[in-house]
């Protein structure tokens, strides 16, 4: 089981998923499974990002909702989530 590590810009990006009404169970449920590495379900897409994520995963928690993390042998990173807009423009 890996610890948890939400970054400050994170917990930012989780409250004002919070605002926007996302259902930050079905977030939860992604960190559980990311936290006892298992493998995501298809749906949500988890692929490695390049550039300046490069060593960073992002999956998608529904259609224009992602998160960005990280892991290594004892923490789960929680860089970013939000929309692409919010994450990548």
């Amino acid at each position: 089981m890996l610890t948890i590590k939400p970054t400050s810009r994170f917990l930012k990006d989780l409250k004002l998923a919070k605002k926007r009404g996302q259902d930050i169970d079905d977030l939860e449920d992604i960190i559980d499974l990311l936290q006892f590495q298992k493998i995501l379900p298809v749906r949500n897409r988890d692929h490695a990002l390049s550039g300046n994520w490069k060593h960073h995963r992002e999956c998608h928690i529904a259609p224009d909702w992602l998160l960005i993390y990280r892991t290594d042998d004892e923490f789960l990173y929680l860089e970013r989530t939000g929309s692409h807009a919010d994450l990548f423009e």
